[in-house]
């Protein structure tokens, strides 16, 4: 089954680092491969992005964007920008986002919504903290985040969610087995509940790395990775992406 392979690169890498990698990794990757492998570079990079993977079958997003097209929002990001140099995705919803930037569940539909509407594609984040999990709140959590986050969301277009456990985002820890089986399962259910297809893919993310990725992939429900540290070099982030064959 094709999977989906992301790369969050957060704040890391400049325009210049951002061509050497690319230039490195389509000397490695496998053009023939069905699985599909999508990068968020740092909004700085989004120009230098899309020329190297212009004519490539590889896929791009900014890592955040405002829910208006234009205007006076100093420092935002317009998703038609992203739109008219090539990209394809938005990352809407990022746990560093909620936390550090206090992005609420009401924008964040918003977002998504207008990504919709430009025919970019939402790969919306969602996730329990440590204090929700161990306080049994992990399913609600994740069923909150889902009915706010979509509730303006078209059900025919196409859309991306990602389940990272804020717990074990960057920290090293991630979650056992029947945690993301159990997660996975759970929101694929929402989501049919909330009347999007049962075949919307659900990427896994927190601390995910070459030496897991295999093992996580097999998991019902895991259609792909959101990676964060590990997709800074090619070496492990090939590995990650290979995973599936």
């Amino acid at each position: 089954m094709k999977k989906i392979f992301a790369a969050n690169w957060k704040l890391h890498k400049n325009p210049q680092e951002t061509r050497q990698f690319f230039t490195e990794w389509k000397k490695q990757w496998n053009t023939s491969s069905q699985d599909e492998v999508v990068f968020f570079p740092p909004a700085t990079n989004l120009e230098a992005t899309a020329q190297a993977l212009d004519g490539t079958s590889l896929r791009w997003g900014s890592q955040n964007c405002y829910s208006e097209v234009k205007g006076a929002f100093t420092g935002e990001i317009s998703a038609q920008t992203v739109k008219d140099l090539g990209g394809q995705y938005v990352l809407i919803g990022h746990s560093e986002r909620r936390s550090l930037f206090l992005e609420k569940d009401n924008l964040i539909a918003k977002k998504v919504a207008l990504a919709q509407k430009l025919d970019l594609i939402p790969l919306l984040c969602i996730g329990e903290t440590l204090g929700e999990r161990e306080s049994g709140r992990t399913l609600y959590i994740l069923r909150s985040q889902l009915e706010e986050g979509l509730s303006q969301a078209d059900s025919m277009k196409r859309l991306v969610i990602a389940y990272e456990p804020v717990w074990a985002i960057g920290t090293g820890k991630v979650a056992n087995n029947d945690q993301v089986k159990e997660a996975h399962k759970e929101v694929n259910s929402l989501l049919q509940s909330l009347g999007f297809p049962g075949a919307t893919p659900i990427l896994y993310g927190g601390s995910v790395k070459a030496e897991n990725a295999k093992e996580l992939v097999s998991i019902p429900h895991v259609n792909g990775f959101l990676v964060g540290g590990a997709s800074l070099e090619v070496p492990s982030f090939l590995q990650i992406c290979r995973s599936n064959s």
